[in-house]
């Protein structure tokens, strides 16, 4: 073989290597977490429940919730996350991370998390980064910008000085969101993401849309029902479908409004 051909053959080689890895890399990127289904926790056993508060950490809006948790039986906890809540979302999905360990630790078989709002966002990036979905039985977020809120890619760009770092990532388009879309954490675990029409935070409300997960906008079980960003950990019919998705029966996709609300309500 000429020393020309030789080169030649050893470019093609290399050319060959090269796209295995990038079409690697590519499937990769699009099939989210592995999970083996048997590390998947078992979904008749119920452990406990974690909430995880949205942007700014404020608790109260998830006490109420959480109280009905208990009410049914169960342990729930509202997390208090790092600082003020506007910082990177990595400290708190270490917050969150660190949470569920203490628990497996004590002997739960598992935990159901619930996200609200960025708490949404935050959940995803553990279930991505954490090993989630061996630990966590259900996720269930509510009125979360999965997929980002214009609301924030507007203060980043008008008022970068009112937009603090968890502001901006959860502008549309953010290294973090981005990270979320390519985990594909929806398909990785049973999964309720919840949110309203009526959204004045999460702009557009149906950025809470996530593929693989069982996506309820609130209209549709409770038609022309008006409910608010805030209002949703608070909401009878929410409350109902919450329920419903962390008890050991299949994942709620509707339900009739005044059952929901009857349930929610206790």
């Amino acid at each position: 073989m000429s020393p020309r051909r030789r080169l030649l053959v050893a470019v093609v080689g290399v050319l060959v290597v090269v796209l295995g890895v990038v079409v690697g890399v590519r499937l990769a990127g699009g099939r989210g977490p592995a999970v083996d289904p048997a590390a998947r926790p078992a979904q008749d056993r119920l452990g406990p429940v974690l909430l995880v508060p949205g942007y700014g950490g404020s608790r109260d809006s998830l006490l109420t919730l959480a109280g009905r948790i208990e009410a049914t039986g169960r342990t729930a906890q509202v997390l208090t996350l790092v600082g003020d809540g506007t910082g990177d979302l990595s400290a708190q999905v270490d917050v969150l991370d660190r949470a569920v360990d203490m628990e497996l630790a004590a002997g739960a078989p598992s935990v159901d998390v619930i996200g609200y709002s960025a708490g949404g966002v935050v959940t995803g990036l553990w279930v991505a980064r954490d090993d989630g979905a061996a630990k966590a039985r259900r996720v269930v977020t509510l009125g979360a910008p999965l997929a980002g809120t214009t609301l924030a890619a507007a203060a980043a760009a008008g008022a970068p000085d009112a937009c603090p770092e968890a502001c901006r990532q959860l502008a549309p388009g953010s290294a973090d969101l981005a990270e979320l879309a390519r985990a594909n954490v929806g398909a990785a675990l049973p999964w309720l993401s919840i949110w309203t029409a009526d959204d004045e935070t999460v702009t557009p409300p149906d950025s809470a849309r996530l593929a693989g997960a069982a996506n309820v906008p609130v209209q549709s079980v409770c038609p022309g029902a008006r409910v608010s960003h805030s209002q949703l950990p608070t909401d009878a019919a929410v409350t109902g479908l919450v329920l419903g998705a962390i008890s050991r029966g299949a994942l709620p996709t509707g339900g009739d409004c005044a059952s929901l609300r009857a349930t929610g309500a206790g």
